[in-house]
């Protein structure tokens, strides 16, 4: 994950371009992009997400199909007048193209619109259309502050139904106009596969969407990382997504049911990998590539951590 800061003019409005020099990648010019086959050129694959904000920074995450450098634009209006344009880190297999750009420096309590793109390591000019979000920093003045709580994303097989039309409950939230999301852990269920059809307590019949990762309970780090991209397969998670940042930590489910260190998982038949410490790792790795959390770089895998949300509201994730 990269990190850029931005300093602040004295005074910012919202029809003011809001953000000064980039100490990472400094502002680099929109240059016009040859002519490319469109095969050629990346797609972002999973939506765009902003997380971890506070009142002067966020995380912003997106996933690229293949490998590609991070292009982030920031702006304080929706049409991106004078925009600054950020260079992020690179997209690669190892991290599964997952990309996250942590933002220090934005001003207090304001609306900022972004705007990611990837641009090919393979082919350079080539890149990729963009995708549009938008965040509200936390506010050093005293405010009402709204902000939504979830949990338990897909669970025990309640799965993504194209019938039902989807997860409806996003958009719903997404209607609140709130500052953030607190999903408060299990944001996937790596343990609970999600079957094509569950019958309903009252007979009817449940389709879920179905993949192959998510088949089965998870195991492999490909199959962890599944149980994420499924999620984002929902249209209506990925514009949620899009327009209010999530606060999120994470509890059993991302792992194995109520799991501790050392556990071993001898008298469940559905597990060919019995430690529970390998599911583990790989289920924190899958966890850190997917959820726009801010990296410590003391201790790269903390989740604990204080995320300042106004003058009146501290969070605290454990």
């Amino acid at each position: 994950m990269s990190r850029t800061r931005l300093t602040r003019p004295a005074r910012i409005d919202r029809r003011r371009m809001l953000l000064g020099a980039a100490a990472l990648g400094g502002g680099l010019a929109a240059l016009p992009c040859p002519a490319i086959a469109r095969s050629d050129r990346p797609l972002i694959t999973h939506g765009v997400q902003a997380g971890d904000v506070d009142t002067s920074g966020a995380v912003l995450w997106a996933r690229a199909d293949r490998p590609a450098r991070m292009r982030v634009e920031l702006a304080a209006t929706e049409g991106f007048r004078n925009p600054r344009l950020v260079t992020g880190p690179t997209a690669l297999g190892v991290d599964d193209f997952t990309a996250k750009l942590t933002i220090d420096g934005l001003p207090s309590g304001q609306d900022v619109f972004y705007r990611i793109s990837f641009e090919s390591l393979e082919y350079p000019g080539a890149v990729s259309e963009p995708a549009i979000g938008r965040l509200r920093t936390a506010p050093t003045a005293r405010r009402d502050i709204r902000f939504l709580w979830t949990g338990d994303t897909a669970g025990q097989g309640w799965g993504i139904n194209p019938d039902w039309g989807g997860m409806r409950g996003y958009a719903t939230m997404a209607a609140q106009g709130a500052d953030f999301l607190i999903h408060s852990g299990d944001l996937v269920y790596a343990d609970g596969p999600i079957a094509a059809e569950k019958t309903t307590p009252d007979g009817r019949v449940w389709r879920n969407l179905v993949t192959e990762e998510t088949a089965k309970v998870a195991e492999t780090l490909a199959e962890f990382r599944g149980n994420y991209k499924y999620n984002l397969l929902d249209e209506h998670v990925r514009r949620f997504n899009a327009t209010t940042p999530i606060l999120a930590q994470w509890d059993d489910h991302e792992v194995v049911d109520n799991w501790y260190p050392g556990e071993m998982l001898q008298a469940d038949d559905r597990y060919a990998v019995k430690s529970v410490d390998l599911l583990a790792a790989r289920a924190a790795r899958a966890f850190h590539e997917y959820v726009p959390l801010r990296t410590n770089p003391l201790e790269t895998g903390r989740v604990y951590r204080r995320i300042a949300c106004g003058p009146s509201l501290d969070g605290f994730f454990l």
